[in-house]
């Protein structure tokens, strides 16, 4: 199958670089990449004229397409191939990312998107012994959960759904409880910059422009709007790493406030009439995880950053009382 790649990026050219020299060694290389590039400087321009990579269209977009949503969107309009992946600009691949990512279409004929796996994030054991109460275990493996699970665990609060499906509260396990056994899962949702998806469904649907500029939570709106449509799965053998480069995202302050505010509306997109216990618990999570961020300011070494994300949590959520996302 033929596939076009989808590359998005701002301000970071050092991080595409990176990236554009692990897509060269694949195994199975792309028959087109489309880098949609949206930096109010020409550095990463300048990079795509020094270097030649086969197959590569460049797009140095205009202030009016600029945006992770658009920037998609944009690239989706110039891409040719039967399927259509989508990376981070700050990803790294394993040698047969494309390779077992476009093997799992052949595979399971009835997907219509497929995401990959990221390798660096989380520590996973394979054993058969039970979890203790800060731990997860899921097909075998064993991680810990983390202070944030553990105490959503403690109030009863945890989803009773497998990694990748919303439970009715929203706050359902993510990718990274997946382990890396080499199976491939079915999902419901799973990470915009390592996702793959067939042409047809761009016939029906695009990325919302509502999560204008960074668009924190855009992928999980996408993904549960095309789960409507088919099967996705996460191909636990298509890895990569995703090395965070901290150019171009926003500050603390409005990243809390779109945690809030982006997170009611991924999950209006896949409730939109919640139960009065869903309503309940979401808005209790939501509070559980501002007193852990709260609590940050007090036991980390990053106490400003914290602080200005605690307080863009709590005006998101005080403004959900007055106007909600539409």
């Amino acid at each position: 199958m033929n596939f076009s790649v989808i590359i998005c990026t701002f301000q970071r050219p050092a991080a595409m670089d990176r990236l554009m020299r692990s897509i060269t060694g694949q195994s199975l290389y792309p028959d087109e990449i489309l880098v949609v590039d949206g930096s109010k400087d020409d550095d990463t321009k300048i990079l795509f004229q020094s270097e030649s990579f086969l197959n590569l269209k460049y797009f140095h977009v205009e202030p009016k397409d600029r945006g992770l949503t658009k920037q998609r969107n944009f690239g989706i309009s110039k891409a040719k191939k039967d399927i259509i992946c989508f990376l981070d600009d700050d990803v790294v691949l394993e040698l047969e990312y494309f390779k077992n990512l476009i093997e799992s279409y052949e595979e399971f004929r009835n997907t219509i998107g497929v995401g990959g796996y990221i390798t660096n994030q989380v520590n996973w054991k394979e054993t058969k012994r039970k979890p203790t109460f800060r731990e997860f275990k899921f097909d075998g493996w064993i991680r810990d959960m983390g202070s944030r699970y553990s105490f959503r665990k403690i109030f009863g609060l945890l989803s009773d759904r497998p990694p990748g499906f919303m439970p009715s509260f929203s706050n359902g396990y993510p990718i990274s409880f997946l382990p890396p056994s080499g199976r491939t899962y079915p999902v419901e949702f799973f990470m915009g910059g390592v996702a793959s998806y067939k042409r047809e469904v761009f016939e029906k649907l695009k990325f919302s422009e509502y999560f204008e500029g960074y668009g924190l939570y855009e992928d999980m709106d996408f993904c549960l709007r095309v789960s409507e449509l088919g099967q996705l799965y996460v191909n636990t053998n298509a890895k990569l790493q995703h090395l965070h480069d901290e150019n171009a995202r926003p500050n603390k302050y409005h990243y809390g406030k779109m945690v809030i505010r982006n997170g009611w509306y991924v999950w209006r997109v896949k409730f939109p009439k919640p139960s009065m216990q869903a309503r309940f618990k979401w808005h209790s999570v939501a509070f559980l995880l501002l007193l852990v961020r709260v609590s940050n300011v007090l036991n980390t070494s990053q106490s400003e950053e914290a602080f200005f994300e605690s307080l863009g949590r709590i005006t998101g959520w005080i403004s959900l009382f007055f106007k909600t996302p539409e």
